[in-house]
C-alpha cells in the first residue's frame, strides 16, 4: 500500500515541476491527502485530511482534519484514471474523491500560511485511491506507555479477527512500532485532531491500525510501523 502511495505522489510531483520552479528557491512541497468535502469553488479546496508527507503532517498538528486550501489561475487540476492523468477544471472534481493537494511554501510555514498559498497541483484519484495490498490488523485497548521513539504499548481488549488471532496464547499487552508516516489522532467526540505521539495520554482508549502480510506473526506485525493510532477513538 505504501508503495502505491509513493508512486502516486511521485507522479503528481513530476507534474508540478513547472509551477514549483516559479516559486522561491527556498520553498518546499507540502502534500496533503484527503477526501473532498465538496466540489472546489470560490478559490478553495476543502478536504478531510487522511495523510500527507512529513512536513505537511507536522503542520497539521493540533488542527482539525477538515482543512481548506487556496487555488488560483496557475493551479493545475488533474483527474487520474487507470494511472493516466487528464487536465480538468476545478468543477470536474467530485465530493468524496481522494485528492492530493500540493502546495509550495517556505520551510516551517504555519498551516494557515500554507493554506493561503495557491496550490500548484490538485490531483483527483477517484473514490478509491488504492487497493491495500496487505490486510488490516486492528487492535483496541488501553494505552499503558509511549516509547521515546513513539512506539505505543497497549493492553489489548479487542480488535478485528485477524489481530485477535495473533494474541491466542500470548500476553494481552503488546508494543507496536510507529514511524514517520504514522498518523496520530485525538478524538473529542466525533471530531479528530492531528497530534504527535507526545500528546497521547496513558490510560486512554486507543486503536492501532497496521497493514502487514496475511501470514505475519505477532512480532512481525508489532514491528511494522502503524498506519494510524487513534486516542479515544469512538466505537464504530
Amino acid at each position: 500500500m505504501r508503495r502505491s502511495i509513493v508512486i502516486v505522489t511521485i507522479l503528481a510531483a513530476l507534474c508540478a515541476v513547472g509551477s514549483a520552479a516559479a516559486k522561491g528557491s527556498h520553498d518546499i512541497r507540502y502534500s496533503f491527502l484527503g477526501t473532498l468535502t465538496a466540489t472546489p469553488s470560490n478559490g478553495g479546496v476543502s478536504i478531510n485530511v487522511e495523510g500527507g508527507n512529513k512536513v505537511a503532517l507536522r503542520a497539521m498538528l493540533g488542527a482539525p482534519v477538515t482543512q481548506t486550501f487556496a487555488y488560483g489561475s496557475d493551479t493545475e487540476f488533474l483527474k487520474w484514471s487507470k494511472g493516466v492523468p487528464t487536465v480538468v477544471q476545478a468543477a470536474d472534481l467530485a465530493a468524496g474523491d481522494y485528492v492530493w493537494v500540493h502546495v509550495r511554501a517556505p520551510r516551517g510555514s504555519s498551516l494557515a500560511d500554507i493554506e493561503k498559498a495557491d496550490a500548484g497541483l490538485v490531483g483527483d484519484h477517484g473514490t478509491q485511491l488504492y487497493k491495500p495490498d496487505q490486510p488490516l490488523y486492528l487492535f483496541r485497548g488501553k494505552l499503558t506507555a509511549v516509547g521515546s521513539n513513539g512506539s505505543v504499548t497497549v493492553d489489548v481488549t479487542g480488535g478485528n479477527h485477524r489481530a485477535l488471532r495473533l494474541l491466542i496464547g500470548a500476553s494481552g499487552t503488546a508494543t507496536f512500532a510507529t514511524g514517520d508516516d504514522t498518523i496520530f489522532l485525538l478524538w473529542q467526540g466525533k471530531v479528530p485532531t492531528v497530534i504527535d505521539a507526545s500528546k497521547l495520554v496513558v490510560g486512554d482508549r486507543i486503536v492501532v491500525r497496521i497493514r502487514a502480510a496475511a501470514n505475519a506473526s505477532l512480532a512481525q506485525v508489532a514491528a511494522t510501523a502503524a498506519r494510524h493510532v487513534g486516542d479515544r477513538e469512538p466505537a464504530k
